[in-house]
Protein backbone atom coordinates (compact mmCIF):
# COMPACT_ATOMS: atom_id res chain seq x y z
CA UNK A 1 0.00 0.00 0.00
CA UNK A 2 1.30 3.62 -0.81
CA UNK A 3 2.01 5.86 1.91
CA UNK A 4 1.35 9.44 1.41
CA UNK A 5 1.47 12.00 4.13
CA UNK A 6 -1.83 11.65 5.04
CA UNK A 7 -2.00 8.27 5.46
CA UNK A 8 -1.00 7.30 9.11
CA UNK A 9 0.74 4.42 11.21
CA UNK A 10 -1.49 2.43 12.97
CA UNK A 11 -0.33 1.96 16.59
CA UNK A 12 -1.53 -1.09 18.06
CA UNK A 13 -2.50 -1.97 21.89
CA UNK A 14 0.02 -3.62 23.96
CA UNK A 15 -1.72 -6.86 25.55
CA UNK A 16 -1.26 -7.90 29.35
CA UNK A 17 -3.51 -10.91 30.03
CA UNK A 18 -3.48 -10.72 33.60
CA UNK A 19 -4.26 -7.25 34.33
CA UNK A 20 -7.10 -7.79 31.45
CA UNK A 21 -8.09 -10.47 33.54
CA UNK A 22 -8.34 -8.46 36.82
CA UNK A 23 -10.09 -5.37 35.15
CA UNK A 24 -12.79 -8.05 34.03
CA UNK A 25 -13.63 -9.83 37.16
CA UNK A 26 -13.88 -6.68 39.36
CA UNK A 27 -16.15 -4.51 36.98
CA UNK A 28 -18.15 -7.76 35.04
CA UNK A 29 -17.57 -5.44 31.91
CA UNK A 30 -17.13 -6.80 28.37
CA UNK A 31 -13.43 -8.22 27.61
CA UNK A 32 -13.04 -5.01 24.93
CA UNK A 33 -14.43 -2.74 27.07
CA UNK A 34 -11.44 -3.69 29.37
CA UNK A 35 -8.74 -3.59 26.85
CA UNK A 36 -10.17 -0.12 26.14
CA UNK A 37 -9.29 0.65 30.08
CA UNK A 38 -6.08 -1.27 29.58
CA UNK A 39 -4.98 0.77 26.41
CA UNK A 40 -5.90 4.12 27.97
CA UNK A 41 -3.07 3.33 30.30
CA UNK A 42 -5.03 2.80 33.58
CA UNK A 43 -2.77 1.48 36.36
CA UNK A 44 -4.99 0.69 38.73
CA UNK A 45 -8.46 -0.62 39.60
CA UNK A 46 -9.20 2.03 42.07
CA UNK A 47 -7.87 4.34 38.70
CA UNK A 48 -10.63 2.70 36.78
CA UNK A 49 -13.24 2.71 39.17
CA UNK A 50 -12.98 6.96 39.70
CA UNK A 51 -12.99 7.30 36.05
CA UNK A 52 -16.78 5.17 35.56
CA UNK A 53 -18.54 5.94 38.74
CA UNK A 54 -17.25 9.55 39.88
CA UNK A 55 -20.29 10.99 41.08
CA UNK A 56 -20.76 14.94 41.55
CA UNK A 57 -19.62 14.60 45.70
CA UNK A 58 -16.47 13.53 44.45
CA UNK A 59 -16.05 16.96 43.32
CA UNK A 60 -13.01 18.66 44.29
CA UNK A 61 -13.14 21.30 47.32
CA UNK A 62 -13.18 24.85 45.69
CA UNK A 63 -11.09 25.75 49.07
CA UNK A 64 -8.23 24.23 47.63
CA UNK A 65 -7.38 27.63 45.42
CA UNK A 66 -5.16 29.28 47.69
CA UNK A 67 -7.02 32.15 46.92
CA UNK A 68 -10.63 31.14 47.38
CA UNK A 69 -10.90 32.96 50.69
CA UNK A 70 -10.34 36.20 49.79
CA UNK A 71 -12.21 36.06 46.54
CA UNK A 72 -15.57 34.88 48.47
CA UNK A 73 -14.85 37.51 50.98
CA UNK A 74 -14.34 40.08 48.69
CA UNK A 75 -17.66 38.99 46.91
CA UNK A 76 -19.57 39.19 50.07
CA UNK A 77 -18.10 42.42 50.56
CA UNK A 78 -19.53 43.96 47.42
CA UNK A 79 -23.10 42.11 48.53
CA UNK A 80 -23.66 43.59 51.45
CA UNK A 81 -22.57 47.09 50.48
CA UNK A 82 -24.71 46.77 47.56
CA UNK A 83 -21.90 47.65 45.29
CA UNK A 84 -22.03 46.86 41.34
CA UNK A 85 -19.74 44.58 40.35
CA UNK A 86 -18.75 44.04 36.79
CA UNK A 87 -17.92 40.23 35.42
CA UNK A 88 -15.68 40.56 32.65
CA UNK A 89 -15.16 37.51 30.36
CA UNK A 90 -13.00 36.26 27.06
CA UNK A 91 -15.04 36.15 23.50
CA UNK A 92 -14.63 32.71 22.85
CA UNK A 93 -17.64 29.91 24.03
CA UNK A 94 -15.86 29.23 27.32
CA UNK A 95 -15.59 33.17 28.05
CA UNK A 96 -19.19 33.44 26.92
CA UNK A 97 -20.68 30.70 29.11
CA UNK A 98 -18.17 31.97 32.50
CA UNK A 99 -19.63 35.44 32.09
CA UNK A 100 -22.81 33.83 32.00
CA UNK A 101 -22.68 31.36 34.77
CA UNK A 102 -21.05 34.11 37.46
CA UNK A 103 -23.62 36.90 36.07
CA UNK A 104 -26.78 34.42 36.64
CA UNK A 105 -25.49 33.17 39.56
CA UNK A 106 -24.71 36.68 41.61
CA UNK A 107 -27.93 38.54 40.42
CA UNK A 108 -29.32 35.15 41.81
CA UNK A 109 -28.22 35.72 45.15
CA UNK A 110 -29.01 39.05 45.22
CA UNK A 111 -25.57 41.13 43.67
CA UNK A 112 -25.91 43.94 41.59
CA UNK A 113 -24.03 42.91 38.33
CA UNK A 114 -22.85 44.23 34.82
CA UNK A 115 -21.42 41.94 32.04
CA UNK A 116 -18.78 42.80 29.80
CA UNK A 117 -17.26 40.90 26.49
CA UNK A 118 -14.53 42.32 24.31
CA UNK A 119 -14.63 42.29 20.24
CA UNK A 120 -11.90 40.00 19.05
CA UNK A 121 -11.43 42.46 16.02
CA UNK A 122 -10.84 45.44 17.74
CA UNK A 123 -7.01 46.19 17.39
CA UNK A 124 -6.56 48.08 20.66
CA UNK A 125 -3.60 46.61 22.46
CA UNK A 126 -5.52 46.10 25.71
CA UNK A 127 -8.72 44.98 25.47
CA UNK A 128 -9.49 44.86 29.75
CA UNK A 129 -8.66 48.78 29.58
CA UNK A 130 -12.10 49.17 27.78
CA UNK A 131 -13.53 46.81 30.51
CA UNK A 132 -12.16 49.34 32.93
CA UNK A 133 -13.62 52.19 31.58
CA UNK A 134 -17.23 50.29 31.17
CA UNK A 135 -16.85 49.39 35.46
CA UNK A 136 -15.92 53.34 36.06
CA UNK A 137 -18.73 54.44 34.07
CA UNK A 138 -21.35 52.04 35.79
CA UNK A 139 -19.68 52.71 39.17
CA UNK A 140 -18.53 49.44 39.57
CA UNK A 141 -15.96 48.76 42.59
CA UNK A 142 -15.22 45.61 41.50
CA UNK A 143 -14.10 43.14 38.19
CA UNK A 144 -14.07 39.85 38.50
CA UNK A 145 -12.54 38.58 35.16
CA UNK A 146 -13.34 34.99 33.86
CA UNK A 147 -11.52 33.11 31.40
CA UNK A 148 -8.92 35.74 30.84
CA UNK A 149 -7.12 38.26 32.91
CA UNK A 150 -3.91 36.39 34.15
CA UNK A 151 -1.40 38.20 32.13
CA UNK A 152 -3.08 41.82 32.62
CA UNK A 153 -0.66 42.93 35.61
CA UNK A 154 -0.11 46.69 33.79
CA UNK A 155 -4.07 46.72 33.33
CA UNK A 156 -5.48 45.40 36.67
CA UNK A 157 -2.54 48.35 38.27
CA UNK A 158 -4.38 50.97 36.64
CA UNK A 159 -8.15 49.72 37.87
CA UNK A 160 -6.53 49.41 41.24
CA UNK A 161 -5.18 53.39 41.03
CA UNK A 162 -8.64 53.96 39.83
CA UNK A 163 -10.17 52.54 43.04
CA UNK A 164 -11.67 49.54 41.43
CA UNK A 165 -10.65 45.93 42.65
CA UNK A 166 -9.82 42.89 40.99
CA UNK A 167 -10.75 39.19 40.90
CA UNK A 168 -9.17 36.84 38.09
CA UNK A 169 -10.57 33.52 37.43
CA UNK A 170 -8.80 32.01 34.68
CA UNK A 171 -6.92 28.80 33.16
CA UNK A 172 -4.30 29.90 30.55
CA UNK A 173 -1.03 29.57 31.59
CA UNK A 174 0.62 32.56 33.85
CA UNK A 175 3.27 34.89 32.26
CA UNK A 176 4.01 36.09 36.17
CA UNK A 177 2.13 36.38 39.48
CA UNK A 178 -0.08 39.24 39.88
CA UNK A 179 0.92 42.00 42.42
CA UNK A 180 -2.17 44.36 42.58
CA UNK A 181 -4.92 41.18 42.47
CA UNK A 182 -7.15 40.88 45.21
CA UNK A 183 -7.38 37.15 44.84
CA UNK A 184 -6.26 35.07 41.79
CA UNK A 185 -7.91 31.92 41.18
CA UNK A 186 -5.96 29.92 38.37
CA UNK A 187 -5.44 26.26 38.31
CA UNK A 188 -2.02 26.61 36.59
CA UNK A 189 -0.14 28.98 38.98
CA UNK A 190 3.08 28.05 39.76
CA UNK A 191 2.70 25.88 42.75
CA UNK A 192 -0.67 25.80 42.51
CA UNK A 193 -2.65 24.04 45.41
CA UNK A 194 -6.06 22.95 42.85
CA UNK A 195 -5.23 19.56 41.45
CA UNK A 196 -7.06 19.61 38.65
CA UNK A 197 -4.73 21.36 36.07
CA UNK A 198 -7.06 20.56 33.47
CA UNK A 199 -10.08 23.08 34.71
CA UNK A 200 -11.59 25.59 31.67
CA UNK A 201 -12.31 28.84 32.48
CA UNK A 202 -15.93 28.24 33.14
CA UNK A 203 -14.52 25.04 35.43
CA UNK A 204 -12.60 27.85 37.82
CA UNK A 205 -15.91 30.50 37.53
CA UNK A 206 -18.26 27.56 38.35
CA UNK A 207 -15.87 26.83 41.61
CA UNK A 208 -15.88 30.46 43.00
CA UNK A 209 -19.65 30.40 42.62
CA UNK A 210 -19.76 27.32 44.90
CA UNK A 211 -17.29 28.15 47.44
CA UNK A 212 -19.23 31.77 47.70
CA UNK A 213 -22.64 29.30 48.11
CA UNK A 214 -21.14 27.42 50.89
CA UNK A 215 -19.85 30.43 52.70
CA UNK A 216 -23.54 31.45 52.52
CA UNK A 217 -25.31 28.53 53.86
CA UNK A 218 -22.86 27.82 56.53
CA UNK A 219 -22.95 31.73 57.76
CA UNK A 220 -26.25 31.00 57.83
CA UNK A 221 -26.73 33.39 54.81
CA UNK A 222 -29.04 31.78 52.92
CA UNK A 223 -30.64 28.41 52.96
CA UNK A 224 -29.24 24.88 51.91
CA UNK A 225 -32.03 24.37 49.68
CA UNK A 226 -32.02 27.98 47.73
CA UNK A 227 -29.06 27.53 45.79
CA UNK A 228 -29.01 24.19 43.18
CA UNK A 229 -25.99 24.61 41.88
CA UNK A 230 -26.52 21.75 39.30
CA UNK A 231 -28.63 24.31 37.12
CA UNK A 232 -25.02 25.70 36.33
CA UNK A 233 -22.96 22.49 34.81
CA UNK A 234 -25.04 22.98 31.12
CA UNK A 235 -23.22 26.02 31.25
CA UNK A 236 -19.94 24.26 32.45
CA UNK A 237 -20.23 21.33 29.80
CA UNK A 238 -20.80 23.60 27.10
CA UNK A 239 -17.65 25.68 27.97
CA UNK A 240 -15.36 22.94 28.92
CA UNK A 241 -16.24 20.87 25.85
CA UNK A 242 -15.91 23.97 22.94
CA UNK A 243 -12.48 24.73 24.89
CA UNK A 244 -11.02 21.52 24.27
CA UNK A 245 -11.26 20.52 27.97
CA UNK A 246 -9.74 17.38 28.65
CA UNK A 247 -12.45 15.13 29.56
CA UNK A 248 -10.90 13.08 32.51
CA UNK A 249 -10.79 13.72 36.27
CA UNK A 250 -12.94 16.35 37.66
CA UNK A 251 -13.95 17.75 34.17
CA UNK A 252 -15.34 14.70 33.22
CA UNK A 253 -18.23 14.62 35.77
CA UNK A 254 -18.96 18.05 35.31
CA UNK A 255 -19.12 17.45 31.48
CA UNK A 256 -21.09 13.93 32.16
CA UNK A 257 -23.71 15.53 34.34
CA UNK A 258 -23.63 19.26 32.38
CA UNK A 259 -24.77 16.86 29.66
CA UNK A 260 -27.74 15.84 31.32
CA UNK A 261 -28.63 19.42 32.67
CA UNK A 262 -28.07 20.21 29.00
CA UNK A 263 -30.49 18.03 27.29
CA UNK A 264 -33.08 18.89 29.45
CA UNK A 265 -32.56 22.63 29.41
CA UNK A 266 -34.88 25.54 30.89
CA UNK A 267 -32.86 28.11 28.77
CA UNK A 268 -34.83 29.25 26.18
CA UNK A 269 -32.24 30.90 24.39
CA UNK A 270 -30.19 27.66 24.21
CA UNK A 271 -33.24 25.66 23.33
CA UNK A 272 -33.34 27.73 20.20
CA UNK A 273 -29.89 27.99 19.23
CA UNK A 274 -29.98 23.80 19.40
CA UNK A 275 -33.38 24.04 17.05
CA UNK A 276 -31.49 26.27 14.42
CA UNK A 277 -28.75 23.58 14.64
CA UNK A 278 -30.47 20.78 13.65
CA UNK A 279 -30.57 19.23 17.08
CA UNK A 280 -33.05 17.04 19.00
CA UNK A 281 -32.07 18.00 22.78
CA UNK A 282 -32.60 14.94 24.31
CA UNK A 283 -30.05 13.58 22.54
CA UNK A 284 -27.39 16.00 22.55
CA UNK A 285 -23.50 14.38 22.18
CA UNK A 286 -19.92 16.57 23.10
CA UNK A 287 -19.11 16.18 19.34
CA UNK A 288 -22.80 18.19 18.43
CA UNK A 289 -21.51 21.00 20.46
CA UNK A 290 -17.99 21.27 19.23
CA UNK A 291 -19.19 21.01 15.57
CA UNK A 292 -22.52 23.04 15.62
CA UNK A 293 -23.22 25.05 18.86
CA UNK A 294 -19.26 26.25 20.05
CA UNK A 295 -18.70 27.66 16.32
CA UNK A 296 -22.50 29.40 16.17
CA UNK A 297 -21.82 31.29 19.53
CA UNK A 298 -17.89 31.36 18.58
CA UNK A 299 -19.03 33.23 15.11
CA UNK A 300 -19.91 36.09 17.28
CA UNK A 301 -16.74 36.35 19.05
CA UNK A 302 -15.32 36.19 15.50
CA UNK A 303 -17.32 38.34 13.01
CA UNK A 304 -20.15 40.08 15.34
CA UNK A 305 -20.53 41.11 19.11
CA UNK A 306 -19.63 38.32 21.73
CA UNK A 307 -22.19 39.82 24.01
CA UNK A 308 -24.94 38.27 22.64
CA UNK A 309 -23.57 35.31 23.62
CA UNK A 310 -24.17 35.97 27.15
CA UNK A 311 -27.22 37.63 26.45
CA UNK A 312 -28.45 34.00 24.57
CA UNK A 313 -27.64 32.21 27.42
CA UNK A 314 -29.42 34.36 29.85
CA UNK A 315 -32.85 35.24 27.99
CA UNK A 316 -35.65 34.69 28.80
CA UNK A 317 -38.11 36.03 26.53
CA UNK A 318 -38.85 32.96 23.90
CA UNK A 319 -39.43 35.83 20.77
CA UNK A 320 -36.17 37.81 21.33
CA UNK A 321 -34.60 33.95 22.25
CA UNK A 322 -35.79 33.31 18.56
CA UNK A 323 -34.60 36.37 16.65
CA UNK A 324 -31.17 36.05 18.74
CA UNK A 325 -30.50 32.58 17.79
CA UNK A 326 -31.85 33.14 14.11
CA UNK A 327 -29.65 35.99 14.41
CA UNK A 328 -26.48 33.61 15.61
CA UNK A 329 -26.82 31.38 12.78
CA UNK A 330 -27.01 33.84 10.17
CA UNK A 331 -23.76 35.51 11.62
CA UNK A 332 -22.60 31.43 10.82
CA UNK A 333 -23.39 31.51 7.15
CA UNK A 334 -21.78 34.61 6.73
CA UNK A 335 -18.59 32.69 8.84
CA UNK A 336 -19.07 29.92 7.13
CA UNK A 337 -18.65 32.07 3.75
CA UNK A 338 -15.19 33.72 4.96
CA UNK A 339 -13.71 30.43 6.45
CA UNK A 340 -14.31 29.06 2.81
CA UNK A 341 -12.66 31.53 1.33
CA UNK A 342 -9.43 31.89 3.58
CA UNK A 343 -9.27 27.86 3.50
CA UNK A 344 -9.02 27.55 0.00
CA UNK A 345 -6.89 30.86 -0.05
CA UNK A 346 -5.34 28.81 2.18
CA UNK A 347 -5.11 25.45 0.58
CA UNK A 348 -4.26 26.38 -3.11
CA UNK A 349 -1.08 28.46 -1.58
CA UNK A 350 0.03 25.03 -0.14
CA UNK A 351 -0.42 23.28 -3.14
CA UNK A 352 1.36 25.60 -4.80
CA UNK A 353 4.53 25.70 -2.60
CA UNK A 354 4.97 21.78 -1.80
CA UNK A 355 7.83 22.27 0.14
CA UNK A 356 6.05 24.26 2.59
CA UNK A 357 6.20 20.17 3.98
CA UNK A 358 9.67 19.88 4.22
CA UNK A 359 9.56 21.25 7.49
CA UNK A 360 8.41 20.01 10.90
CA UNK A 361 6.12 23.36 11.16
CA UNK A 362 3.82 25.62 8.99
CA UNK A 363 3.58 29.04 9.60
CA UNK A 364 1.79 31.42 6.86
CA UNK A 365 0.55 34.89 7.02
CA UNK A 366 -1.31 37.38 4.82
CA UNK A 367 -3.41 40.11 5.07
CA UNK A 368 -5.95 38.76 3.06
CA UNK A 369 -7.66 36.35 5.54
CA UNK A 370 -10.24 37.52 8.29
CA UNK A 371 -8.60 37.30 12.07
CA UNK A 372 -11.99 35.90 13.56
CA UNK A 373 -11.80 32.41 11.87
CA UNK A 374 -8.34 32.17 11.92
CA UNK A 375 -8.09 29.87 15.04
CA UNK A 376 -10.59 26.97 13.11
CA UNK A 377 -8.44 27.13 10.00
CA UNK A 378 -4.95 26.46 12.08
CA UNK A 379 -6.69 23.24 14.23
CA UNK A 380 -7.78 22.16 10.21
CA UNK A 381 -4.41 22.51 9.28
CA UNK A 382 -2.69 21.30 11.57
CA UNK A 383 -4.78 18.21 12.18
CA UNK A 384 -4.67 17.67 8.14
CA UNK A 385 -0.46 17.51 7.93
CA UNK A 386 0.24 16.61 11.82
CA UNK A 387 2.57 19.55 12.30
CA UNK A 388 2.61 22.67 14.41
CA UNK A 389 0.85 24.97 12.57
CA UNK A 390 0.83 29.16 13.22
CA UNK A 391 -1.87 31.30 10.98
CA UNK A 392 -1.08 35.17 11.03
CA UNK A 393 -3.82 37.40 9.95
CA UNK A 394 -2.29 41.12 9.52
CA UNK A 395 -4.55 44.45 9.41
CA UNK A 396 -2.76 47.92 10.01
CA UNK A 397 0.90 46.64 10.07
CA UNK A 398 0.05 44.12 13.19
CA UNK A 399 -0.69 40.21 12.92
CA UNK A 400 -3.31 38.29 14.69
CA UNK A 401 -1.84 35.17 14.79
CA UNK A 402 -3.55 31.54 16.25
CA UNK A 403 -1.36 28.28 16.74
CA UNK A 404 -2.21 24.69 17.26
CA UNK A 405 0.47 22.02 17.55
CA UNK A 406 0.83 17.79 17.87
CA UNK A 407 1.61 16.52 21.39
CA UNK A 408 5.24 16.13 20.46
CA UNK A 409 5.87 19.95 20.58
CA UNK A 410 4.01 22.06 23.09
CA UNK A 411 4.05 25.40 22.57
CA UNK A 412 4.34 28.20 25.55
CA UNK A 413 8.55 27.31 25.88
CA UNK A 414 8.81 28.10 22.11
CA UNK A 415 7.10 30.97 22.49
CA UNK A 416 8.94 32.87 25.52
CA UNK A 417 12.16 32.32 23.74
CA UNK A 418 10.50 34.32 21.03
CA UNK A 419 8.89 36.52 23.68
CA UNK A 420 11.12 39.54 22.48
CA UNK A 421 9.12 39.04 18.71
CA UNK A 422 5.90 38.83 20.03
CA UNK A 423 3.53 41.88 21.70
CA UNK A 424 2.05 39.62 23.53
CA UNK A 425 0.79 35.66 23.68
CA UNK A 426 -1.02 33.66 25.53
CA UNK A 427 -3.02 30.27 25.65
CA UNK A 428 -1.99 26.75 26.43
CA UNK A 429 0.32 24.21 25.60
CA UNK A 430 -1.61 23.20 22.48
CA UNK A 431 -3.19 26.27 21.74
CA UNK A 432 -2.57 29.29 21.79
CA UNK A 433 -2.49 33.00 20.21
CA UNK A 434 -0.14 36.22 19.85
CA UNK A 435 0.02 39.61 18.10
CA UNK A 436 3.07 40.43 16.77
CA UNK A 437 4.34 43.17 14.56
CA UNK A 438 4.37 42.59 10.50
CA UNK A 439 8.10 43.70 10.12
CA UNK A 440 8.49 40.65 13.19
CA UNK A 441 6.85 37.83 11.14
CA UNK A 442 9.60 36.79 8.95
CA UNK A 443 12.17 35.95 11.66
CA UNK A 444 9.60 34.67 14.15
CA UNK A 445 8.92 31.86 11.31
CA UNK A 446 12.42 31.37 10.98
CA UNK A 447 12.80 30.72 14.50
CA UNK A 448 9.90 28.43 14.95
CA UNK A 449 10.44 26.05 12.12
CA UNK A 450 13.68 25.74 13.02
CA UNK A 451 12.59 24.73 16.68
CA UNK A 452 10.58 22.40 15.20
CA UNK A 453 12.81 20.63 12.71
CA UNK A 454 15.45 20.20 15.79
CA UNK A 455 12.65 18.85 18.00
CA UNK A 456 10.76 16.74 15.41
CA UNK A 457 11.71 13.69 14.19
CA UNK A 458 10.28 12.66 11.08
CA UNK A 459 8.38 10.04 12.71
CA UNK A 460 6.61 12.70 14.81
CA UNK A 461 5.03 14.40 11.88
CA UNK A 462 3.37 11.41 10.14
CA UNK A 463 -0.06 11.05 11.91
CA UNK A 464 -0.83 8.24 14.19
CA UNK A 465 -4.25 6.25 14.76
CA UNK A 466 -3.75 4.77 18.26
CA UNK A 467 -5.64 1.35 18.28
CA UNK A 468 -7.44 0.44 21.91
CA UNK A 469 -8.94 -2.87 20.98
CA UNK A 470 -9.75 -5.96 18.57
CA UNK A 471 -13.03 -7.02 17.96
CA UNK A 472 -15.04 -9.39 16.25
CA UNK A 473 -18.32 -8.83 14.29
CA UNK A 474 -20.03 -11.14 16.73
CA UNK A 475 -18.90 -9.08 19.56
CA UNK A 476 -20.91 -5.96 18.25
CA UNK A 477 -23.92 -6.48 20.02
CA UNK A 478 -26.33 -3.69 21.89
CA UNK A 479 -25.33 -5.66 24.73
CA UNK A 480 -21.32 -4.42 24.10
CA UNK A 481 -22.82 -0.77 22.99
CA UNK A 482 -23.93 -0.51 26.61
CA UNK A 483 -20.99 -1.54 28.12
CA UNK A 484 -18.90 0.52 25.46
CA UNK A 485 -21.27 3.79 26.90
CA UNK A 486 -19.62 3.99 30.21
CA UNK A 487 -16.51 5.50 28.79
CA UNK A 488 -18.46 8.42 27.48
CA UNK A 489 -18.79 11.23 27.18
CA UNK A 490 -15.72 11.70 25.05
CA UNK A 491 -13.97 13.89 23.90
CA UNK A 492 -9.90 16.00 24.02
CA UNK A 493 -8.00 12.94 26.40
CA UNK A 494 -10.78 10.79 26.14
CA UNK A 495 -11.42 10.29 22.43
CA UNK A 496 -13.59 7.43 21.16
CA UNK A 497 -11.89 4.41 21.08
CA UNK A 498 -10.92 2.94 17.96
CA UNK A 499 -11.61 -1.08 17.32
CA UNK A 500 -10.31 -2.89 15.15
CA UNK A 501 -10.39 -6.35 13.02
CA UNK A 502 -10.00 -7.79 9.46
CA UNK A 503 -13.36 -7.75 6.88
CA UNK A 504 -14.59 -8.99 3.74
CA UNK A 505 -15.79 -6.10 1.63
CA UNK A 506 -19.08 -7.75 -0.07
CA UNK A 507 -19.72 -5.22 -2.93
CA UNK A 508 -18.31 -1.83 -3.95
CA UNK A 509 -18.35 1.49 -1.97
CA UNK A 510 -20.96 3.62 -2.57
CA UNK A 511 -20.56 7.18 -2.42
CA UNK A 512 -22.73 9.18 -0.06
CA UNK A 513 -23.08 13.24 -0.26
CA UNK A 514 -20.62 14.03 -2.08
CA UNK A 515 -17.41 12.87 0.14
CA UNK A 516 -18.47 9.99 2.20
CA UNK A 517 -18.52 6.07 1.43
CA UNK A 518 -20.75 3.54 2.68
CA UNK A 519 -18.80 0.39 2.77
CA UNK A 520 -20.58 -3.22 3.08
CA UNK A 521 -18.37 -5.55 5.09
CA UNK A 522 -18.93 -9.16 6.03
CA UNK A 523 -17.28 -11.12 8.73
CA UNK A 524 -18.06 -14.75 9.54
CA UNK A 525 -21.94 -14.71 8.05
CA UNK A 526 -22.38 -11.17 9.53
CA UNK A 527 -22.98 -8.41 7.82
CA UNK A 528 -22.45 -4.56 8.95
CA UNK A 529 -22.82 -1.28 7.19
CA UNK A 530 -19.62 0.95 7.25
CA UNK A 531 -19.50 5.07 6.98
CA UNK A 532 -16.04 6.35 6.21
CA UNK A 533 -16.39 10.13 5.90
CA UNK A 534 -14.55 12.49 3.78
CA UNK A 535 -12.95 9.09 2.07
CA UNK A 536 -14.23 9.60 -1.43
CA UNK A 537 -10.87 10.07 -2.79
CA UNK A 538 -9.86 6.31 -1.39
CA UNK A 539 -12.53 4.52 -3.18
CA UNK A 540 -10.47 3.69 -6.51
CA UNK A 541 -8.78 1.45 -4.08
CA UNK A 542 -12.01 -0.56 -3.12
CA UNK A 543 -13.38 -1.43 -6.65
CA UNK A 544 -11.71 -4.74 -6.66
CA UNK A 545 -13.46 -7.57 -6.22
CA UNK A 546 -13.02 -9.69 -3.14
CA UNK A 547 -11.05 -7.49 -1.13
CA UNK A 548 -10.10 -8.06 2.22
CA UNK A 549 -10.05 -5.02 4.11
CA UNK A 550 -8.02 -4.49 7.76
CA UNK A 551 -10.51 -1.79 9.07
CA UNK A 552 -10.20 1.02 12.16
CA UNK A 553 -13.70 2.00 13.45
CA UNK A 554 -15.49 3.28 16.07
CA UNK A 555 -19.10 1.45 16.14
CA UNK A 556 -22.09 3.44 17.06
CA UNK A 557 -25.85 2.87 16.90
CA UNK A 558 -27.36 4.21 14.38
CA UNK A 559 -31.19 5.18 14.85
CA UNK A 560 -32.98 5.90 10.98
CA UNK A 561 -36.65 5.46 10.82
CA UNK A 562 -37.08 3.77 14.78
CA UNK A 563 -34.86 1.08 13.33
CA UNK A 564 -32.18 1.25 15.43
CA UNK A 565 -28.57 -0.71 14.20
CA UNK A 566 -24.69 -0.42 14.84
CA UNK A 567 -23.23 0.74 12.16
CA UNK A 568 -19.13 1.38 11.98
CA UNK A 569 -17.50 5.06 11.49
CA UNK A 570 -14.51 3.96 9.58
CA UNK A 571 -11.65 6.11 10.58
CA UNK A 572 -8.86 4.36 8.21
CA UNK A 573 -8.55 1.28 6.04
CA UNK A 574 -5.71 -0.86 4.70
CA UNK A 575 -6.65 -3.51 1.86
CA UNK A 576 -4.46 -6.64 2.98
CA UNK A 577 -4.80 -9.01 -0.50
CA UNK A 578 -6.87 -9.19 -4.11
CA UNK A 579 -8.02 -12.20 -3.20
CA UNK A 580 -10.42 -12.56 0.50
Amino acid sequence: MVMTHRDPIWVYPKIDESWLKSIIKEFNIHPVTAQVLASRGFKSLEDIHDFLYAKLPNLLDPQLFEDMDKAVDRVCKALKGKENILVYGDNDVDGITAAALLTEFLRFIGANVFYYVPNRNSLKQSIMLDALEYAVTNQCKLIITVDCGITAASEIEEAVRRHVDVIVTDHHEPTAKLPHCIATLNPKLFNSTYPNRNLTGVGVAFKLAHAITNFLISSGAISPTKVDLKRYLDLVALGTIADMGALVGENRILVRYGLRQLRKTKRIGLAKLFTVCDLKLGEITPIDIASKVAPRLNSLGRIADPRKGVELLLIRDPVAAEALAKELDLNNIERQKIERRDSEDIEQYILKHPQILNEHAIVLFSNKWHPGIIPIITARIAKQYNRPTVVISIDQGLGKGSIRTIPEFPLLHHLRDNAELLENFGGHDFAAGLTIKEENISSFKDRFIQAANQHLKEHDVIAKLHLDAKISFNDLTFDFMESFSLLEPFGNENPAPILYCDARQIWPPKIVGKAHLKLYLEQDDRMLEGIAFNMVQKRPRLCKKNLTLHIAFTPHINNFLNKSSIQLQVRDFQVTDGHG
